[in-house]
């Protein structure tokens, strides 16, 4: 940091071929923590059809904040003071996201819009400066600086009209928020993103959507008076996590992107993240579906929606990673695409038919499933790559 006033520079040269994720970056990432717990405790509260719903409608506008400024790091990042206070500023607006996500859909959701907006209207002021700093990238920053613009205007117009009006606005902006990089093909290839930076970010954002398992695990066992039964389930619990972060982390490397000729790269480096978002909500929802198996009375049963919630969520990731095998946005093997399918399939069998299984004896068989999907890859091997496999 040698400057107050250096202008952002083009990331992806020759001396950022081994570029690391920087110690702001992970700073930023604090307040996501915080922000993530507190829209998955919102779920907690209700795991109905509509709670969940609801927390979808949450979490994604959060999910994207964190997507708008790694991408702008991703290209542009220059560690300067005005850098620095900048995502200072974006840090409080998340903050204050996080603040308003416990009555984010009623009362609070104004603050919600009003905060989620302040993030984006940092991010406009960052491209801006990029811009106007790197002529180069000018068409890039025009485009993304436009599109997030009219998306910030439609969640501060939406704070000001009433329920459930509001959300339509909210659903427009994010609908332009996602268009925007979409539309943007013809600068982006003006300016690459840099390949080395992005899987360590978005590794990044699955481990803090992971960690919610772990607190989930022991926040449940806390709460409750200790038993045979609770221990067993809350080790199951940490299984069902461990193994999804092994399954993810062995698997993902960036060489999708890398191994892509120039004109196919752009279409990998959207899809890359576009395709985490169903992977990361699963995430974050396993973790509340644990929490409410381990709090479940001896002798009693999960409710429909319980039952469908630590089933689904994991099911959803399995599907997820499927995709991503599929197309190899991960370690691409048809084999482990197939893995993935049938545990996906084998937890929505227990989620329609599992009404009298006890709560133990689904946390073990999510368990059990996650360990056998683990199993099969260790045994299959990375290195292997034969025709029936790849």
């Amino acid at each position: 940091m040698t400057s107050w006033i250096q202008p952002p520079r083009l990331r992806g040269g020759e001396e950022d071929e081994t570029r690391r994720v920087t110690w702001l970056e992970l700073f930023y990432d604090l307040v996501f923590v915080v922000a993530v717990s507190q829209v998955a405790h919102n779920l907690s509260k209700d795991v109905s059809l509509t709670g969940f719903v609801g927390f979808v409608a949450l979490f994604v506008p959060l999910w994207w904040a964190w997507i708008g400024t790694t991408l702008y790091a991703n290209r542009f990042d220059t560690d300067t003071v005005i850098r620095r206070l900048l995502m200072g500023v974006q840090m409080l607006a998340i903050a204050a996201l996080a603040i308003n996500v416990h009555h984010g859909l009623d009362d609070s959701s104004s603050g919600f819009a009003l905060s989620y907006a302040m993030a984006r209207i940092v991010l406009v002021l960052e491209y801006l400066w990029a811009g106007w700093c790197i002529p180069s990238a000018r068409g890039l920053t025009t485009h993304y600086s436009i599109g997030f613009a009219i998306a910030a205007i439609f969640w501060i117009i939406s704070a000001l009209v009433p329920l459930p009006l509001r959300f339509a606005f909210w659903a427009v902006g994010l609908a332009v928020d996602f268009a925007t990089p979409l539309t943007a093909q013809r600068h982006q290839a003006n300016v690459p993103p840099h390949l080395e930076h992005l899987p360590e970010r978005f590794g990044l954002f699955t481990i803090i959507v992971l960690g919610e398992a772990i607190i989930a695990v022991v926040r449940g066992v806390s709460e409750m008076k200790w038993s045979s039964i609770s221990a067993f389930s809350a080790v199951c619990g940490f299984i069902v996590a461990f193994g999804l972060w092994w399954i993810y982390f062995d698997n993902v490397d960036g060489s999708a992107i890398r191994a892509q000729k120039a004109s196919g790269r752009l279409r990998v480096f959207q899809f890359w993240f576009y395709s985490h978002l169903p992977l990361v909500i699963g995430l974050a929802a396993t973790g509340i579906g644990v929490e409410h198996v381990i709090l479940t009375k001896d002798g009693a049963f999960l409710t429909d929606p319980e039952r469908w919630l630590i089933c689904g969520s994991v099911a959803l990731c399995f599907l997820s990673l499927a995709v991503l095998h599929r197309t190899g946005i991960i370690f691409k093997c048809k084999a482990r695409t197939k893995h993935r399918l049938s545990a996906a399939g084998i937890l929505f069998i227990v989620a329609i038919a599992g009404a009298n299984l006890p709560p133990v004896v689904i946390i073990a068989i999510t368990a059990t499933v996650c360990a056998i999907e683990v199993g099969l890859d260790l045994y299959q091997g990375r290195s292997v790559t034969t025709p029936q496999s790849i």
